[in-house]
């Protein structure tokens, strides 16, 4: 079937909007109408990287109508409210034990740009379009999916809300609520106020955390996670020193810290904020050759542990309705941290986000 997609054809030229073919679902696949798709730093750093070959599709916070069902797929069927997540196999001892997330098979069903078998599910001309991202490529009208990435959603939950939960929204918040499994009243410091971070703070209220501390350069984030629940927000160009600047509201310093900037410098001084047998969650994607943060013995001394965290270690057929239900609540305002575009206005989108004009970006259809 013919599709709408934004194409990244190289690491430096903008998106492009292009016309080409979808495949027909095989047996265990889903077609789905896209309605609403997250922008996820994690799609800028695949184009930019080229860890999978232009030109390609990429996309994975993907929410829409399911229109087709493969035979083998007995999850939903046409008509049924979707979001979309990552791929996982549901067979593995992982996915055995409801940690999909860390599911052996997760580099080859999410990060390769192809089915398992090679194939290209997108085409233009005699060209094959790296497709299948995170099982889906979602910065499309329509977009192929499977069962084990698929969660059904209630009429009431607008689409461009339940996009972001595919992939952000759940990891910030499972990153306190499922990861780190922070106690109600331990401290919590929050490095970087973007869609993750911000996501991180709404998990914290959620688990009694305080204080609640945010690192971010831009002030309006540092306004918002304030009035999301932060109980300081800091501004890395005074507290340049980050462990006095963290020592200062808790003095033993935070049981817990959790990092969504990859920025070598900060993981490493985040090592020297930590209390006691302290814990530092870890999401940001460091440049390539980073070394662990801290200073190893030291680390081992005082009982730390560095934990690397994916999707926020959460079940997402369990995870989401959860996050549905506290949105419903008014518990998750995830609507304060959305700006929606067009499909079309991805470029814009991009730029918009890197200047901090906006805080998570979702781009849109037509409304099936």
């Amino acid at each position: 079937m013919k599709v709408t997609a934004a194409v990244a054809r190289s690491a430096e030229d903008d998106f492009s909007i292009e016309e080409m073919t979808l495949d027909e679902p095989r047996a265990d696949e889903v077609l789905v109408r896209v309605a609403a798709v997250g922008l996820c730093h994690t799609d800028l750093v695949f184009k930019a990287t080229g860890t999978i070959p232009h030109p390609h599709v990429l996309g994975h916070e993907g929410a829409g109508v399911v229109e087709k069902t493969g035979s083998d797929v007995t999850k939903v069927k046409p008509g049924d409210r979707v979001a979309i997540t990552f791929r996982s196999c549901g067979q593995c001892p992982r996915c055995a034990s409801h940690d999909p997330a860390y599911c052996h098979s997760m580099p080859l069903l999410n990060y390769a740009g192809m089915r398992p078998d090679g194939t290209k599910a997108l085409h233009k001309g005699g060209e094959d379009i790296g497709s299948n991202f995170f099982g889906q490529s979602s910065f499309a009208t329509h977009c192929l999916a499977y069962e084990t990435n698929l969660v059904k959603l209630t009429d009431d939950m607008p689409f461009e809300l339940a996009a972001p939960l595919g992939c952000g929204i759940q990891t910030g918040a499972g990153g306190v609520m499922r990861s780190l499994a922070c106690e109600k009243g331990s401290s919590l410091l929050i490095l970087g106020g973007g869609a993750v971070g911000l996501s991180t703070v709404m998990g914290a209220v959620v688990q009694g955390c305080d204080p609640i501390i945010v690192l971010e350069p831009h002030e309006e984030r540092r306004k918002l996670a304030l009035d999301l629940g932060a109980t300081h927000a800091l501004d890395p160009a005074e507290a340049t020193d980050l462990a006095e600047a963290v020592r200062a509201i808790a003095p033993m310093g935070v049981d817990y810290a959790f990092d969504t900037t990859g920025i070598p410098d900060l993981l490493n001084a985040t090592m020297m904020a930590l209390a006691p047998k302290g814990t530092f969650g870890i999401v940001g994607i460091a440049p390539p050759g980073t070394p662990l943060p801290g200073d190893l013995m030291n680390a081992v001394t005082f009982g730390h542990t560095v934990k690397g965290i994916i999707e926020g270690d959460s079940d997402p057929d369990d995870f989401i309705p959860e996050l549905i239900s506290l949105y419903n609540q008014g518990r998750l305002p995830v609507d304060r941290l959305v700006k929606t575009y067009p499909l079309e206005e991805i470029n814009r989108a991009v730029a918009d986000q890197h200047a901090g004009k906006c805080v998570k970006v979702v781009l849109t259809m037509d409304r099936p």
